[in-house]
């Protein structure tokens, strides 16, 4: 009897506790590549900044021109500083303890890097003609942490939902990327149909009226810089596009017969002159004093 009611009043056997998971170590795989990028990302927004040229990237080289295109700016910064948030973002989340929520905001920020590149790279190839190493090594580290963080998804929970995260990651980056394309054209727009200088546009006009030509390409940095410099004029130069069918295709005949062999090249009263030339520089060689400005303005 005492030892049935010891039985009987004593413990039962303990209830094993489910053990607590233990914490998930960074994700290292994601966190090197972000980290990679983050240099490569940081330099390429130092020298844009700083107006140097990348390494091994001269004057005219495809990098060039794709560095220094109307493309590698967005709101007014470096595109490489975007880049640069977007593999902070990722570096940033490798240390998330939870899994699942680490690896929803790994694929999603990565899905819509590896977007944003992809858009930009068709840019480059297909408008631009031009391939920079710079941006296709950046496209190369989005796209593998992209893949590496599908390969982990049995690591993180079998009742994770990912394809439907996945799909609306998807479509989110899509929208993203269209609303970057929509940035880049109305930014073009906005220069175009602006408020015009008097005295610039004057210039221009004038440029047109004294015979003034202004020989380019449209994938010349140096000559997107030119027209910058008349700003909402741009449109008034007296512009001559050598390079119509793209790098790889034939030159202008206008511009084979005046000789051009390098953009932007200026001919004024029969001179050559080779590089971008201030508004004020122009206005001398072309004889112009802005006398005539006001009656331009009125007409």
């Amino acid at each position: 009897m005492a030892k049935a009611s010891r039985k009987k009043g004593g413990r039962g056997p303990r209830q094993q506790q489910p053990a607590t998971a233990a914490p998930a170590s960074p994700n290292w795989p994601v966190l090197a590549l972000a980290l990679i990028g983050l240099v490569l990302a940081g330099y390429l927004t130092g020298t844009s900044w700083s107006g140097e040229k990348a390494a091994f990237c001269e004057a005219g080289a495809d990098c060039d021109i794709v560095l220094h295109s109307r493309w590698s700016t967005l709101l007014g910064l470096p595109t490489s500083l975007w880049g640069f948030l977007v593999y902070a973002v990722l570096a940033g989340a490798a240390f998330t303890r939870r899994r699942s929520r680490r690896w929803k905001v790994l694929a999603a920020v990565s899905l819509f890097g590896v977007a944003y590149s992809v858009y930009l790279t068709a840019i480059s190839l297909f408008r631009l003609e031009a391939a920079c190493p710079y941006c296709l090594t950046s496209l190369g580290l989005l796209a593998a942490i992209f893949v590496i963080t599908l390969f982990q998804i049995p690591q993180v929970s079998r009742r994770l939902a990912w394809k439907p995260w996945l799909g609306a990651s998807a479509m989110a980056a899509a929208v993203g990327v269209l609303a970057v394309h929509l940035i880049f054209y109305s930014g073009a727009t906005v220069v175009a149909s602006g408020n015009e200088d008097p005295w610039i546009k004057g210039l221009a006009v004038h440029l047109e009226e004294a015979g003034v030509q202004m020989y380019g390409a449209f994938w010349c940095p140096a000559c997107a810089h030119q027209k910058e410099l008349f700003g909402a004029s741009a449109h008034r130069i007296p512009y001559v596009e050598c390079s119509p069918a793209g790098r790889s295709g034939p030159t202008a005949t206008k511009c084979l017969a005046a000789g051009i062999r390098s953009y932007p090249t200026w001919i004024i009263k029969g001179q050559r002159h080779t590089g971008v030339l201030t508004p004020a520089s122009l206005a001398d060689r072309a004889g112009f004093d802005g006398v005539k400005t006001a009656e331009k303005q009125d007409g």
